[in-house]
Formats: C-alpha cells, sequence, structure tokens
C-alpha cells in the first residue's frame, strides 16, 4: 500500500536519511522509534508529502507522490493521507464537529455527506456530547480524538501520526492506543507511527527501528 525505496534527505551538509526502505500493508500499524535525531519525524514528513526527498521515490496506493507538486500533490495528500501530531491542531473559532469537517470540505465532497460522516466518526469515538464544543471545552484527551476523528474524514488510505501521545497523561495515552487498533480492526485503517512511547510501539504490529539516518535490525 505504501512503499518507499532508497529515501536521502540533505539539510546542508547535515545528511538526515541514507537510504531508507519501508513498505506497509493495508490495515497494518507500523511504529518507527528511535533516539532524537534519529531521522524519524524527517521520514514520516516525506512519506506525508510534507516534505520532499533529494533521492530516492515512494509510492501510495499505485501512485508516485514524489513526481507531484502544486494542486495535484495537494488535492492527493488530502485524499490519501491523514495526520495527526503531538500538538492537536484545532482551529479554535470552529467546534469539533467543524474542525473534523474541514478536509472534506477541502476535497470538494457534499456538506450533508461531510457533516454526517463527521458525526459519525465523533461518536464512534465517545464525543456524542462534544459535536458543538470548541476546542478549549474539550480535555486534551478529546481533542486529540477530534484529531483523530479529522484525520479519517476523507477515509485516507493511511494515517500518519508524529508522536500522537506525546502531550497526553498515561491513561489518555493508552486510550489513544486502544482507539488505533479499534480503528484498525473496524476500518482496516493502515497506521504510521512515529513514538518514543514504548507501550503504543510494542501494540503495533510491526516495529521499525531507526538510528543515524538508516532503518536498523
Amino acid at each position: 500500500m505504501l512503499k518507499a525505496e532508497k529515501i536521502e534527505k540533505f539539510y546542508g551538509k547535515l545528511h538526515v536519511l541514507k537510504g531508507v526502505d519501508i513498505e506497509i500493508q493495508k490495515g497494518e500499524i507500523v511504529s518507527i522509534v528511535g533516539s532524537s535525531g534519529a531521522g524519524k519525524s524527517t521520514l514520516l514528513h516525506i512519506l506525508g508529502t510534507l516534505d520532499t526527498a533529494d533521492k530516492g521515490s515512494v509510492t501510495i496506493e499505485g501512485k508516485r507522490i514524489d513526481n507531484l507538486k502544486g494542486n495535484a500533490l495537494a488535492k492527493f495528500r488530502n485524499k490519501h493521507i491523514g495526520f495527526v501530531f503531538q500538538f492537536h491542531h484545532l482551529l479554535p473559532e470552529f467546534t469539533a464537529l467543524e474542525n473534523v469537517c474541514i478536509p472534506g470540505w477541502i476535497a470538494g465532497t457534499a456538506k450533508k455527506e461531510v457533516e454526517q460522516r463527521a458525526e459519525q466518526l465523533l461518536k464512534n469515538l465517545g464525543l456524542s456530547q462534544r459535536l458543538q464544543n470548541k476546542p478549549h471545552q474539550l480535555s486534551g484527551g478529546e481533542q486529540q480524538r477530534v484529531a483523530v476523528a479529522r484525520a479519517l474524514i476523507n477515509q485516507p488510505s493511511i494515517v500518519m501520526a508524529d508522536e500522537p501521545t506525546g502531550n497526553l497523561d498515561s491513561e489518555n495515552g493508552r486510550e489513544l492506543h486502544h482507539l488505533f487498533l479499534q480503528l484498525r480492526d473496524q476500518y482496516k485503517q493502515s497506521f504510521l507511527i512515529v513514538t518514543h512511547n514504548e507501550e503504543l510501539a510494542q501494540m503495533s504490529d510491526r516495529i521499525v527501528h531507526m538510528k543515524d539516518g538508516r532503518v536498523v535490525g
């Protein structure tokens, strides 16, 4: 479903990624672990089209995405990739429901259809009483669930999560771990997760270890 080959990335003279290969199957949860500076987040951003590689190829659902640019790239990203970050990045002036709907509206899907799917996702994630609440009225765990619903709204091929539990306490972090498993089982959703959280990593189907810009082990 996702395949990256020989990914290299330089920042000036700093060689951050040194020929990384990675492959993810549909319905698989893969965690990337490693010390700070190993290149984990850089790789995630390249696979998610938020950054570009200097060398190598990235294919999602059979399409080479490293060759896409401009509107074509933005359209592909919006349709096929969902994102969950450590900080929720919810828009404070919008309700939970509206925040979830935004990627669907950008995709041009009918307003009513997007709202119905967003409402169902939020209900499935235990937020049926929070649809009209704005981010400041939600707990950290609730905000992260809204971010997960937003990532799922366009039924993406893969959800990419960068330290998704990094801003949560242990209880909410554990709930998010189980939520990812539930979504994998319910929607056959693929996840690629960068994490320092050993408990989350161990719950994954597979762990990819990175060190000094390479996949090891």
